[in-house]
């Protein structure tokens, strides 16, 4: 069985990029378990920074940010890449697909790495239902480079979301797709979220799907 969702509480955060003006001040805020919640705001409102704090990618400055009963802030690197690894979903504008590998084995990878190959074989069915949700089951086999840029977010998706994890974040998900299949991808993360009990926050410029979410926050308003 999954993870319920993770509950994120963040209070008094601040973060700025080295050598840089402060980006962002979070006074408060509060995810429940479980929660979909979207973040819009302009260009350089601190959106993907946030993102990035939650997956402990970066440090804040000072203040707390708790994802389930963990405070990232007092973890070292190798314990959020644990953390990562083990029970949050990425996906980000990089993408960083593995060049060298084709889509299904991408989507593998970290499965293979904490079960081994027999062990990450389970996650198959698995991996060719998110596939075919959203247009890519007959991609599996190709390597990143065979693929368009909506193509290799959409296998960036998979691989997010193919061992469940309890808390997922989805910076501009649908920035490269066309309306249909961008509609497609956001039923997906909603779909999976809510069937789950996966808590989902998604980093979006794009309006139309707002209303599927329980939640909208202005990225705005964390300006430091």
């Amino acid at each position: 069985m999954a993870d319920p969702g993770l509950a994120v509480t963040v209070r008094e955060l601040r973060f700025a990029y080295p050598g840089g003006a402060p980006l962002l001040h979070v006074r408060a805020l509060d995810l429940r378990p479980g929660a979909c919640v979207a973040v819009v705001g302009p260009s350089g409102t601190g959106k993907t920074s946030l993102l990035h704090l939650l997956a402990g990618i970066l440090v804040p400055a000072s203040g707390s940010l708790c994802v389930g009963d963990v405070d990232l802030a007092g973890l070292d690197d190798a314990a959020r890449r644990r953390l990562r690894r083990t029970r949050i979903g990425l996906v980000f504008q990089e993408l960083e697909l593995l060049e060298h590998l084709d889509v299904r084995e991408n989507a593998l990878l970290q499965a293979t790495l904490a079960l081994g190959r027999a062990g990450a074989r389970l996650h198959e069915p698995r991996l060719a239902a998110l596939a075919g949700s959203c247009g890519m089951g007959a991609l599996l086999a190709r390597r990143p480079r065979e693929l368009s840029v909506g193509e290799r977010q959409r296998a960036a998706l998979c691989r997010a979301l193919l061992l469940r994890p309890p808390l997922v974040l989805a910076d501009e998900p649908t920035g490269n797709l066309d309306a249909e299949t961008a509609q497609q991808v956001v039923e997906l993360l909603l779909d999976d979220a809510r069937e789950r009990g996966a808590t989902l926050v998604v980093v979006t410029h794009d309006r139309s799907p707002l209303a599927r979410f329980d939640r909208v926050l202005d990225a705005r308003e964390w300006r430091a």
